[in-house]
């Protein structure tokens, strides 16, 4: 561990069933995303680092949308965030503060969604994504690896900022 691995936290190890576990690394990749803005000002957390333009707000903004997406229209059948765009692109009128209060927002009902669900409930979920049904599990199990994905780009993109590096 080097001297500026100043955010590094431990795995999570809840015990308990494979529920327990599975949202306890949802939950760990989740907060590891948020912990990368944190001490960062608004030029910081929007600074353009990479080709792709990917940048620290656009990825909680991008996760936001997968929350809704996923927990809310493929679990639930929520119509509400079935045509969300994903996209990493946010308007210099969207504050920070805002995007971290939605994607806080999207995980509370998300939540909510997988409290109201059987983890092991063989049944597909509400809507059918690439013309397949899918189980809650799968979705737990599918968002858990996007956002851990999206956790590895924050945190280069992290160090690229500040040197400050971390789970």
């Amino acid at each position: 561990m080097g001297e500026l691995e100043t955010q590094r936290e431990r795995v999570p190890n809840p015990g308990g069933g494979e529920r327990e576990v599975a949202l306890a690394f949802l939950d760990f990749a989740r907060h590891s995303v948020l912990k990368k803005l944190d001490g960062l000002d608004e030029e910081q957390v929007r600074r353009r680092l990479v080709v792709s333009d990917t940048t620290l707000l656009g990825l909680v903004r991008h996760l936001t949308d997968g929350e809704r997406y996923w927990f809310g229209h493929v679990l639930t059948g929520d119509p509400t965030h079935a045509e969300v765009d994903f996209s990493m692109d946010l308007p210099a009128s969207t504050s920070a503060a805002q995007v971290v209060a939605d994607y806080r927002a999207a995980i509370v009902q998300s939540d909510r969604n997988l409290a109201a669900l059987g983890f092991d409930d063989p049944t597909p979920v509400a809507h059918l994504w690439d013309d397949a049904p899918w189980t809650v599990r799968w979705v737990v199990a599918h968002m858990t690896s996007e956002v851990a994905r999206h956790a590895g780009h924050a945190d280069i993109l992290r160090e690229q900022i500040d040197q400050v590096t971390g789970r």
